[in-house]
């Protein structure tokens, strides 16, 4: 992979994330609805929230070519645990990105806030995502019937967490 640089998402990142997340490679797996606004992304990235962390990754030359976030919970007794999401441009994918995107992510989570537990959510089908997650130390929790609507069907998903005390990092 050629250089990049992960850092936290800003504002003027809102029509690069719109882009990317524009990509069916990314919308259907995630559960984001195809055609963002450029309008959401702003939003999204000028709330200021201490419970996100959102970063992307980009090229030397600045091209945002992945994004995640990590979303913890408001109410104290689930403050322990955050949810995690991540997309990587179509033509990023298989090359490293998601893998230094989630190492960067669960870094954040594991020595910054303390978390002790990410979760996340991935269709059934997406088998490099499954492959991701596993290598770094999530395991499946429950099996989702019928649960997201993608292209006009009702997917199954996967609900997957790590426990800190469980992970095997940097693998």
């Amino acid at each position: 992979m050629s250089s990049y640089r992960i850092r936290k998402a800003e504002v003027s990142d809102a029509a690069a994330l719109c882009q990317l997340m524009g990509f069916p490679s990314c919308y259907r797996n995630t559960l984001q609805l195809p055609f963002p606004a450029r309008q959401l992304w702003q939003q999204r990235l000028q709330k200021e929230d201490s419970l996100q962390q959102r970063l992307v990754l980009e090229t030397e030359d600045g091209l945002v070519i992945a994004q995640g976030a990590l979303w913890r919970e408001g109410t104290p007794a689930l403050a322990h645990g955050a949810r995690l999401g991540m997309a990587v441009h179509q033509d990023w994918q298989g090359r490293g990105v998601g893998s230094a995107l989630l190492r960067a992510l669960l870094e954040v989570a594991d020595h910054w806030p303390g978390l002790h537990r990410v979760e996340l959510t991935v269709f059934t089908d997406n088998i490099p995502a499954l492959a991701l997650y596993r290598k770094y130390g999530f395991e499946e929790e429950a099996r989702l019937r019928a649960y997201a609507l993608r292209d006009g069907h009702y997917e199954d998903v996967l609900k997957m967490a790590r426990l800190r005390s469980a992970a095997r990092l940097g693998s």
